[in-house]
């Protein structure tokens, strides 16, 4: 078994091993002609439950004909520019690569004796990424596993800084629109998400600082905490900036803490055209963002930014077999210090392939593509008297709703575009995805893959008008 092991004796083996799986996920790269196959967890699952993980192949190469099989085949690939759905993107070859050689070495990236030069990379990248915010000289951060993580601890760091022993009286502010992480991380945090209050957004899906300011008054009349505003820049549903610069002031003028969600809207970092989308961000106290969304990195490659370094101590705790409280005094740079999580990825070596590769206007022009096609692909269906498009979009999202000439019941609508979507998802010839606007089934084309065309969105378009009509065809069969 000794054979299995990545040392000195088998890199020759190593080499072997991971160029066969590379040749593998290469050739089915080139083959791919659609985002999914179409199967059912009914029909794969059979098939995965009836392995003996008890008995093993013995050998890579069966292994792999096996994985081709329960895996390969089937998976949801985001680099088919019809892959339109969620925020998942196609990956740049050099961040795959540094997932090779991260993985390969294994360094864990929470203390200086098991990282060394991977402690300083993530750090270096950190201060990159709170001087393009605009963070200020102060400023720190660290790593994440993702969006979520990153929320849960700006959010924690609010908390540790309110002036007030009373987790009761603490309320969180952000737009009906937010991620449900922040209500989350409140649930998390012992607040409850009685404590999120939501505040109404604008017909672009912006948060209405008017009724902010309300919100943040009635707080300070009930005797309550203004603990943090998270102002989101780049909402899941909508693509939707909130006003940071508005947002930011009322925060100075209520004493809360403000965190702006930039897990989206992140990849405007590096923008050449659009960087001025999220002006404001700069007087953050925490931003959160995901390098794995619009930096076109593998999952997962996230972090949290703090203005003020220091609030970073209540995710502090010193263990004597870990990182005891002289290492400090010793200036010996361990990362869990600033951390949730303990054992951790050398996920920043990714961004840091790609940045010495690509440079930081590689990436933007990337996704300046992207946010170029979503403004195409509204003119397209504003002019489509088949569909309803909710808002002109501010990064790379389109909500909309095909709306059949002929029915003029809500609710049967609603039925058709759920058909549709449901449709093209079993066909494999696209993968859109849906939410729901003020109660009503909407779909969604999430854009971040430049090799999407006009002429892929129109077609899928096309396709989604078919399934409606089929529906609606069907349903009236049946009626009749």
């Amino acid at each position: 078994m000794r054979s299995h092991l990545l040392n000195d004796t088998n890199a020759e083996r190593y080499r072997r091993t991971v160029t066969e799986g590379v040749e593998r996920v290469a050739a089915k790269l080139a083959a791919t002609d659609r985002p999914f196959t179409g199967i059912t967890a009914d029909a794969l699952a059979p098939r995965i439950e009836s392995i003996d993980l008890d008995r093993p192949l013995g050998d890579t190469t069966a292994v792999l004909d096996e994985l081709e099989e329960v895996y390969l085949r089937d998976a949801v690939y985001f680099h088919h520019p019809r892959y339109l759905a969620h925020l998942n993107c196609p990956v740049v070859i050099p961040a795959v690569l540094g997932e090779a050689v991260l993985s390969a070495v294994n360094s864990s990236l929470d203390t200086w004796d098991q990282s060394a030069g991977g402690t300083l990379i993530e750090r270096k990248l950190v201060d990159w990424t709170a001087a393009r915010i605009g963070l200020g000289p102060a400023a720190d951060g660290v790593f994440t596993s993702g969006g979520s993580q990153s929320n849960l601890q700006a959010l924690l760091l609010a908390r540790e800084e309110a002036k007030t022993d009373s987790l009761e009286k603490l309320r969180v502010f952000a737009s009906e629109v937010s991620h449900f992480s922040v209500k989350k991380s409140a649930q998390l945090l012992g607040l409850g998400q009685d404590a999120v209050v939501c505040v109404p957004v604008d017909h672009d899906k912006r948060m209405q600082t008017v009724a902010l300011a309300r919100e943040l008054e009635r707080c300070a009349q009930d005797g309550l905490v203004p603990m943090a505003v998270v102002a989101t820049a780049g909402t899941t549903d909508f693509g939707s900036i909130d006003p940071l610069s508005e947002i930011a002031a009322l925060c100075e003028r209520f004493g809360a803490w403000m965190h702006v969600d930039a897990a989206y809207g992140c990849g405007l970092l590096t923008s050449v055209k659009y960087r001025d989308r999220i002006d404001g961000i700069e007087h953050a106290d925490s931003v959160t963002v995901d390098y794995h969304k619009s930096f076109f990195q593998p999952v997962s490659s996230s972090a949290v930014l703090v203005k003020d370094a220091a609030t970073l101590r209540h995710a502090t705790y010193h263990a004597e077999y870990l990182n005891p409280r002289r290492m400090v005094q010793e200036r010996i740079p361990n990362q869990v210090d600033k951390s949730l999580q303990t054992t951790r990825r050398f996920d920043a070596l990714k961004l840091w392939m790609t940045l010495r590769t690509m440079g930081a206007d590689g990436i933007g022009q990337l996704f300046d593509e992207v946010c170029d096609l979503a403004v195409e692909g509204w003119k397209l269906l504003a002019a489509d008297p088949r569909f309803d498009v909710v808002v002109e979009p501010s990064l790379s999202t389109l909500v909309f709703r095909y709306i059949p000439r002929a029915v003029t019941d809500p609710a049967e609508i609603d039925r058709a575009n759920l058909y549709a979507r449901k449709a093209l998802f079993a066909s494999g010839d696209a993968v859109v995805a849906g939410t729901k606007v003020s109660g009503r089934h909407y779909l969604k084309f999430t854009l971040l893959n430049p090799e999407t065309t006009v002429d892929d969105m129109a077609a899928v378009l096309d396709l989604i008008a078919g399934h409606a009509e089929q529906y609606l065809g069907e349903s009236l069969d049946r009626a009749s």
